[in-house]
Parts: structure tokens; C-alpha cells; sequence
């Protein structure tokens, strides 16, 4: 599967840590600012929308110090549906019910152990369709 992270300065070290992770198992893309550089997470949130809308089934990966920032931004596209998790459970459950396409991590609120779960259960769960194809709809229909 292709994944694309990204991160701002307040992320890069998690981000990091998730990219040696995921490379050999994954192809990769990532969105990252220089070491000491401060940048803005909207800039780099769209940056890896604006990628993995081009590009069908890849997930994308979110990574700021909360990752609330980066889950608001992220959530602006219309297709992308962008969830922030804390943990495993909430990662399956935003792929398996919401079919999020975009994993949103906080670094200064999550261990890199268990954002490497959630990064992983989240790339290997699929939708499960359903009752939830129509939940589905009626978000995107609100979108403007």
C-alpha cells in the first residue's frame, strides 16, 4: 500500500520514527520540514490531501503535536476524511465504520510504540461497508 506522511515541526521526530518504520514494507511519500525549521500544519496538511487524492487506495498519515490542527486541516477536502486516534482501537474503528483515509496523530500525546500500532492496524483494516455506506453519503452531501 502507498502511504504518505507529513508532518509539521512539532510531529517530525514521530514522523521520523514512522518512516523507518513503514519504508520497507511500504511505498512512501512524505511531506516533512527541515530539522529547526517552524512552519505552518495547514501547509503540510494539504500537501498529503492534495497528494492522496491523486492517487487511489492510499492511506495518509498526519503528524503534529496534538494532530488536532492537522485533523481540522485535513478535513477541509471534500474525500478525505481525516481521523484523530489515540489509540488502536480508535484507529481500527475510523477505518472499519468511517472509512478515514487519513490517520491524524498528536506527538506530545501519543508513545511512538503505540502510534506505530495505530498507524498499523489503521493500513490494514478495510471498510466494512454496509450500514455505513449511507452515513458516508450524508457527510459528504454536507460538504460545501
Amino acid at each position: 500500500m502507498h502511504v504518505i506522511l507529513g508532518c509539521d515541526h512539532a510531529g517530525l521526530a514521530l514522523c521520523a520514527f514512522l518512516e523507518e518504520q513503514l519504508k520497507a514494507s511500504h511505498s512512501l511519500e512524505v511531506f516533512k520540514p527541515t530539522q529547526g525549521e517552524r512552519v505552518d500544519y495547514p501547509d503540510y496538511a494539504a500537501l498529503v490531501v492534495q497528494a492522496l487524492l491523486d492517487k487511489p487506495n492510499t492511506r495518509g498519515v498526519l503528524v503534529c503535536g496534538s494532530g488536532i490542527g492537522m485533523s481540522i486541516g485535513a478535513n477541509r477536502f471534500k474525500g478525505v476524511r481525516a481521523a484523530l486516534c489515540t489509540d488502536a482501537y480508535m484507529a481500527k474503528m475510523a477505518r472499519l465504520h468511517n472509512n478515514a483515509n487519513v490517520l491524524c496523530l498528536g506527538q506530545n500525546v501519543v508513545g511512538f510504540g503505540a502510534a506505530l500500532d495505530m498507524v498499523a492496524v489503521f493500513l490494514q483494516t478495510g471498510f466494512e461497508g454496509g450500514r455505513h455506506v449511507g452515513r458516508l453519503e450524508k457527510i459528504e452531501a454536507l460538504q460545501c
